[in-house]
């Protein structure tokens, strides 16, 4: 069993910078895919990064190249830095975890726990 707890989301203007968190507790963190997903009202859940229990990470490509994804075993967190936001990464964003170590795909269903969300608004 892992609980997660995002924490981070703000509103910010276009080309803003946020850093999300997602404290884990529970299982063995460290031995798991994570991922970060976001979601607007009406539309499915779409991810967005992902990282595997070595280090290896995954983009969705309209955010490549602006955020990155990471992990603190020792902390038991995981981040998600997001430079150069624009209006359209408006969302809830929502720390995932998958049920092990590799990171299988975007779709949801791969992903056993999630957290509640934490809202970013970006404004132009």
């Amino acid at each position: 069993q892992v609980q997660l707890v995002e924490s981070g989301g703000d509103s910010v203007q276009a080309g803003g910078s946020l850093r999300l968190s997602c404290a884990a507790s529970g299982s063995t963190y460290s031995n798991y895919c994570m991922g970060w997903f976001r979601q607007v009202p009406g539309k499915e859940r779409e991810g967005v990064a992902t990282i595997d229990s070595d280090g290896n990470t995954s983009y969705a490509d309209s955010v490549k190249g602006r955020f990155t994804i990471s992990r603190d075993n020792a902390k038991n967190t995981l981040y998600l830095q997001m430079n150069s936001l624009k209006p359209e990464d408006t969302a809830m964003y929502y720390c995932a975890a998958d049920r092990g170590p590799r990171c299988r795909g975007w779709w949801t269903g791969y992903y056993r726990y999630w957290g509640q969300g934490t809202q970013v608004t970006v404004s132009s």
